[in-house]
């Protein structure tokens, strides 16, 4: 009763915030890039590939777009944000329509080459060298033996069940739905609150811990702590709040005991495969560079390869490793975490978090990632290497 009453005044009080908040998020809805910039006829293109002796350049095939992107844009543009009297927040509005505006762009021009490959750019940014030198520096540690862990043996209806026994103890619903058309084994649909599980792979015991902590110790955590805050905005995602949600979850997987060298070695391989994109390179020269000069299975080569040229050139899985050195930074100075997983956030937006908070605009987390609760990670070398990142 308390917070109705306390919710009818907020709404009262800024009304103009709460009506731009609502038209927005009913505008983000229709956007989830991830739901489009992945192929429909992976498994074609990759048989043509290999039968061509890595020569072919794919030619992938995409989702039809379900909005008209311009008059999405015209309706994004259209909010009279001078109605928010706050100047902070009237700011944060201004920067959530430019970010959401350039996601569309990328939406209209995936397949377009170069078209999509500039406007993802400034969505995600490129490898800095520090990136490619850290990446480098985790590449040239060898491979670590494999253990019966890590044997692709459970069917994808075995990888449900184990995540709906995972999530119990969550107190929020689990919505798993399979597919083909996702380039990763597992991942969370933000607007439909549901785990994607890949329907024709296999899954190794440590995939599905990995996938567990990292999807929904992270990824469905903070999509639903940003449903119960009085913004919806913090649901949708604030801008470049990618960097920090990766480095959260993969940093769980790294708590939660899940993190190999092997994978440390693959969020490395997406910044070489990013940084040969910017550089100009084709599929096939970035694919020679991760399976011929870096020796990965010619497999997983496609499968970082596609991540990064799919659309036209694809820059965001160069934010998982810049994410999780910061997150670890931030673990090693024993801050908190609680104020990242508030929503879709990013870590330069914990300023206005507090401010919102004191405002009444933003609450206290109700979930919390279990696997910060206690460090899991037994391999010194994961320390050591994480310890040495620039």
């Amino acid at each position: 009763m308390i917070q109705e009453k306390v919710s009818a005044r907020l709404q009262k009080q800024y009304a103009a915030l709460f009506e731009i908040d609502a038209n927005l998020d009913r505008l983000i809805r229709r956007i989830e890039l991830l739901s489009y910039v992945n192929p429909i006829n992976i498994e074609k293109e990759k048989q043509r590939f290999f039968a061509s002796k890595y020569t072919h350049e794919p030619e992938f095939k995409y989702p039809k777009v379900k909005f008209n992107p311009f008059k999405l844009q015209r309706l994004f543009f259209a909010q009279r944000l001078e109605r928010i009297e706050d100047d902070t927040i009237r700011t944060m509005y201004k920067d959530v329509i430019n970010y959401y505006s350039n996601m569309i762009q990328c939406i209209e021009t995936i397949g377009l080459a170069k078209s999509f490959y500039f406007n993802s750019l400034s969505v995600y940014g490129t490898p800095t060298e520090r990136d490619v030198q850290n990446a480098q520096f985790i590449l040239h540690y060898p491979d670590e033996p494999m253990g019966s862990d890590m044997e692709q043996v459970y069917s994808p209806l075995e990888a449900a069940d184990y995540f709906a026994d995972f999530a119990s103890r969550y107190s929020f619903p689990l919505n798993i739905k399979f597919s083909t058309h996702i380039a990763a084994e597992a991942m969370v649909s933000n607007s439909s609150q549901t785990l994607l599980v890949k329907k024709n792979v296999k899954f190794s015991k440590n995939q599905l811990l990995t996938l567990a902590n990292h999807e929904i110790g992270v990824h469905l955590v903070t999509t639903y702590n940003g449903l119960q805050q009085p913004l919806k905005i913090l649901s949708n995602g604030l801008p470049k709040n990618v960097e920090t949600q990766e480095g959260l979850a993969v940093f769980s997987e790294y708590m939660g005991g899940a993190l190999t060298l092997k994978r440390l070695k693959e969020l490395a391989y997406r910044v070489m495969a990013s940084d040969s994109l910017i550089k100009g390179y084709s599929f096939a020269d970035t694919f020679d560079l991760i399976h011929n000069k870096y020796k990965l299975n010619r497999n997983e080569a496609f499968t970082i390869t596609l991540r990064a040229h799919r659309g036209g050139g694809f820059t965001k899985d160069r934010l998982y490793l810049s994410g999780l050195r910061k997150i670890y930074k931030r673990y090693q100075a024993e801050e908190s975490m609680d104020i990242l997983l508030s929503g879709k956030v990013a870590l330069a937006d914990e300023p206005n978090i507090r401010y919102l908070r004191k405002l009444g605009l933003a609450l206290p987390i109700s979930h919390q990632s279990f696997s910060f609760e206690q460090k899991l990670n037994t391999n010194s070398t994961l320390d050591f290497i994480l310890n040495n990142l620039k």
